[in-house]
């Protein structure tokens, strides 16, 4: 098995987020085989160009060449926007593929609906980059796109385990933090941080143009914050189109409620309100100042390891070691010593990874762990 979870990786659709994929996964020492998909010939012959795959070609000639009669060891990954990833589900189903199918599509629950329809949810784990540029295709696309980068995971309940590890493994390989998340759950907050940020930076670039003047002279004055706040309205257009109709309902409703909020600081404005302009003010600056620096889960979301250990060099980045091959994730670790030469090593983790397995092998080892959630007393 190859260090990313699967033996072939087929990935349909190679611009910004599929070629970013195929390139960092090409590039892993006894990494999978790598095969590329794309409408277009010469996004086909570009990737090939720039090493990104070992095999590229057009949707109608994969098919003729087998690449969708898929075992086990196989994965697809659908790099493409939510509708075109429904429709190569239902062709995925026609082609009988018998792996495993990934997508990246920023809203999840039509995916998901689609999978469940074509496929099964059980060979199915939804997924969603938190990586990208306002630059698409091929061209723009990077080997280490997805390195530090979140990356979610949206399995159902029926996803099988075993799949859901692999998929783990194939994000936790190429750099990126698994973070899993429910779909319904995924989409809803996505709306509020991603698309409707989006809408209000167009906005605002629309707003500026309406203001500027046949000369645009107000234009040539838009320079830092401005900039920088409108920077992903430079998206694309038709892609995004996309997204937002998607995620529809829950983009008006988060459209809706910045509209009334607007509304609200509009009439403090109008009625030279200072206290409740600088209310308004400083309570988006304390929420903004304390907004994490990586993305810290609920507490419901954390377990709690005890390990007893004997008090030794090296015991800590022994257990660190185990820890992040099951591609666990520590929040904090703790030392309760017990005596002069024991203690319990105490640590907090995220709800990522294998924590079966990671339990197995620290019994192996010859600890004995205790692992219970972080606001329950019940261990296992």
């Amino acid at each position: 098995m190859s260090p990313a979870g699967f033996n072939s990786i087929t990935i349909v659709g190679v611009g910004l987020i599929g070629g970013s994929l195929a390139a960092a996964v090409h590039a892993l020492d006894g990494g999978p085989h790598v095969r590329g998909v794309d409408v277009d010939s010469e996004t086909v012959r570009r990737v090939l160009e720039r090493g990104f795959a070992d095999e590229a070609l057009t949707p109608d000639e994969a098919e003729a060449a087998g690449w969708f009669s898929g075992q086990d060891d196989e994965l697809v990954v659908l790099a493409t926007p939510a509708s075109i990833a429904e429709e190569w589900l239902v062709r995925l189903g026609d082609a009988g593929f018998a792996g495993t199918v990934t997508d990246v599509a920023s809203t999840k629950q039509g995916v998901l609906a689609a999978a469940q329809s074509a496929l099964g949810t059980g060979r199915f784990v939804g997924g969603h980059p938190m990586a990208g540029s306002e630059r698409s295709g091929i061209e723009a696309a990077s080997v280490d796109l997805f390195r530090g980068a979140y990356y979610v995971l949206t399995p159902s309940a029926d996803t099988d385990m075993s799949v859901f590890r692999k998929m783990h493994r194939l994000v936790t390989s190429i750099g990126a933090r698994a973070v899993t998340v429910d779909a319904v759950a995924h989409d809803e907050a996505v709306a509020v941080v991603s698309h409707v940020p989006h809408v209000a930076a167009a906005a605002l670039v629309a707003l500026a143009k309406d203001r500027a003047g046949e000369s645009d002279e107000l234009l040539r004055l838009a320079a830092g914050g401005f900039k920088d706040t409108t920077r992903i309205a430079a998206g694309s257009p038709g892609l995004w189109t996309g997204i937002l109709l998607d995620n529809a309902d829950a983009v008006a409703k988060g459209l809706d409620d910045l509209g009334a909020m607007l509304g609200r600081v509009s009439s403090a404005v109008r009625e030279r309100d200072p206290e409740v302009i600088n209310a308004w003010l400083a309570g988006a600056a304390e929420v903004r100042s304390g907004l994490p620096a990586q993305w810290v889960p609920a507490t419901e979301q954390l377990s709690e390891l005890t390990i007893p250990v004997h008090d030794r060099s090296g015991v800590i980045s022994e257990v660190a070691a185990m820890v992040g091959r099951h591609g666990c994730n520590i929040e904090s670790i703790e030392i309760d010593h017990r005596s002069e030469d024991s203690a319990d090593l105490v640590l907090v983790l995220t709800d990522e990874g294998d924590l079966d397995m990671l339990l197995a092998d620290l019994g192996r080892s010859g600890y004995e762990p205790l692992l219970k959630a972080l606001d329950s007393g019940e261990g296992a």
